[in-house]
């Protein structure tokens, strides 16, 4: 297994309110693949753990949220991780989204 991709993304909603929007936005990221994908989510305390599974991938996350910060981690199979700057990147861009 490659090593994770983790990010910070900063934001001043406060705790709750970071946490209230990412668990009404992470269903999006289903609609990110072609053709679909299955996210299994669950909180624990400040931590969502969620898998995304797709195109025959599985890819464990989660998201710790802090007052002002989420801080993410991704584990990526072995066939993703000779992507794992593309995707680094594109996590950057896009992650903030799940805060607006």
């Amino acid at each position: 297994m490659a090593d994770p991709i983790s990010l910070d993304i900063p934001h001043k909603l406060g705790r709750d309110a970071a946490k209230a929007r990412i668990g009404g936005g992470i269903g999006k990221l289903a609609d990110m693949f072609p053709g679909g994908a299955a996210v299994d989510q669950r909180w624990e305390g400040d931590t969502m753990h969620f898998t995304v599974s797709a195109m025959g991938q599985k890819v464990a996350s989660r998201l710790e949220v802090f007052e002002d910060k989420v801080h993410a981690v991704v584990d990526l199979p072995p066939m993703l991780a000779l992507f794992a700057s593309k995707i680094r990147e594109k996590l950057a861009r896009e992650a903030p989204k799940l805060l607006k």
